[in-house]
């Protein structure tokens, strides 16, 4: 394979194409522009790898200039300094999900490739600091700064003014999720106040990549995430895919006159819980929380009724769990929610499994 993922060590592109086979056409972009030295502003779809991009780079550098190792022992002398290299903000603290996806698995990964390939790479650490963040764990982090921290601006902001702004002093890369989010807002502007401070902390300026599933005008954006610095902005042409289909769970809305109750809930139901059972995960949207709650309840019940008479399960087996309602069903997960949650439930929920109903 030739283009940008041949710049990185070979643990690394062993990993990523026995994992993805090959790069999409945003990473690819986000690689050079990443490996140029340039700023860089990444625009493209929820799933195109743009967020793993960032890291990806980000751990490849840190393989290649791991801290000095101790020729004697192989080890890392507890004397030798460290700071962060590396800095992930998110105006979200629920990080989980894209740590884990983003984060972890490829550090997990090219370790194992690195060992199977007889390569020896660096040990990354990361750390996460939040407003959660107990006093305990915050010490940790300042004695001993991980190589990637994951923060919010607002925990940024209180590094940079308190002793644990050393820990800063080493901070090569700043990647700014969700910058849509940020952009033209006051938490923007306290942001942008922060990372100006953090490049009179540093050697030499800190390179800033920003993250977006979708925002206007680029160009904009682009300079809220450097001033008047060059940015490289990376958006790919995409065309959105829809798979949009309308069933109707009887064959005449007009003639209900045999079924239960003359009502076609039990229909919709029940074809509800087909679309659950046929898939790892769904969201299931209602006009309002009571009919939601309702659902998720009927959902609960029909399940049961499935499964009884040949797994024994009784009322408790399975139960909603949630403001709006959500349930593990079978091997399906359902998030079943009114409108005023949609776009939470959207991204917390179905950004976990796949493929969503």
């Amino acid at each position: 394979m030739t283009g940008a993922l041949d710049s990185f060590a070979p643990a690394t592109r062993a990993w990523f194409t026995e994992s993805f086979h090959e790069p999409t056409p945003v990473q690819e972009a986000a690689w050079r522009a990443i490996a140029g030295g340039e700023h860089a502003l990444v625009v493209a779809p929820t799933g195109s790898g743009k967020t793993l991009a960032a890291f990806l780079s980000a751990i490849d550098r840190l393989h290649h200039d791991g801290p000095t190792v101790d020729a004697a022992t192989g080890e890392v002398p507890e004397a030798a300094p460290r700071a962060t290299r590396v800095l992930y903000l998110s105006p979200l603290k629920a990080l989980g999900v894209d740590v884990e996806r983003n984060l972890r698995a490829p550090l997990v990964g090219i370790a194992r490739t690195a060992a199977a390939l007889g390569v020896d790479v660096p040990e990354v650490t990361v750390g996460v600091r939040s407003g959660d963040t107990s006093p305990t764990d915050r010490r940790a982090l300042v004695k001993r700064p991980p190589d990637i921290l994951i923060t919010t601006p607002e925990s940024l902001f209180l590094m940079l003014t308190s002793q644990a702004r050393e820990t800063l002093a080493g901070v090569e890369t700043v990647i700014v999720d969700e910058i849509h989010a940020l952009a033209g807002t006051k938490r923007g502007a306290h942001l942008a106040l922060s990372l100006e401070r953090l490049d009179e902390l540093v050697p030499r300026p800190v390179q800033r990549v920003g993250l977006s599933a979708t925002v206007r005008p680029h160009e904009e954006v682009a300079r809220f995430l450097a001033g008047t610095r060059p940015v490289s902005i990376v958006a790919p042409p995409s065309g959105k895919r829809f798979d949009l289909r309308v069933t109707v769970p009887v064959d005449d809305l007009g003639d209900l006159s045999g079924e239960a109750g003359g009502s076609v809930w039990p229909h919709v139901e029940e074809a509800i819980l087909d679309e659950v059972l046929a898939h790892r995960s769904t969201i299931v949207f209602a006009n309002s929380r009571r009919l939601a709650e309702r659902l998720t309840a009927r959902l609960n019940e029909l399940w049961v009724e499935r499964t009884a008479p040949d797994e024994g399960a009784d009322a408790d087996a399975v139960t909603g769990v949630g403001a709006e309602g959500r349930t593990d069903v079978g091997a399906g997960e359902v998030a079943v929610v009114g409108a005023a949650v949609e776009s939470q439930l959207e991204a917390s929920v179905a950004a976990r499994t796949a493929p969503p109903a």
